[in-house]
């Protein structure tokens, strides 16, 4: 069960002043964090996502025959470190895309889209993202 946004911002201030009261737990706390393994993998994917779009430059300005595989290979890396950094930082918010057997799951929408005709899956999921913002969740 997620957290409201006011235990959230309590549960902050908690750990900000453990924080500022022991420095040495901090950085213990802090290294095994999982949301800053992901951020570094975040900010590896986004170096990897430059080289590619310089390999992908470069295979275009040059005219040479292999230079082709370059620029092949540079999409090949934009694409595959995009894919990464993505689902890191899904990690690191905490945003998950369905749950097995939730509310959420396409079960459930099919049994209640029987009782509600003329409504699309499709307009579900807006509504239900609509009323997540709403509610101060995402």
């Amino acid at each position: 069960m997620p957290l409201s946004e006011h235990e959230q911002r309590q549960l902050e201030a908690i750990e900000q002043a453990l924080y500022k009261e022991d420095r040495r737990l901090g950085r213990l706390v802090k290294s095994s964090d999982p949301r800053v393994h992901y951020r570094r993998r975040v900010v590896q994917a986004a170096c990897g996502f430059v080289v590619g779009i310089a390999m992908v430059a470069v295979g275009a300005v040059l005219s040479q025959s292999w230079h082709i595989w370059l620029f092949v290979g540079g999409f090949v890396v934009m694409l595959l470190c995009g894919i990464w950094a993505l689902s890191n930082w899904r990690h690191m918010s905490g945003v998950t895309l369905s749950v097995v057997g939730g509310a959420g799951s396409r079960s459930g929408r099919r049994r209640r889209n029987r009782g509600r005709p003329g409504r699309t899956p499709m307009m579900e999921r807006f509504e239900e993202r609509w009323r997540r913002r709403q509610e101060g969740g995402r």
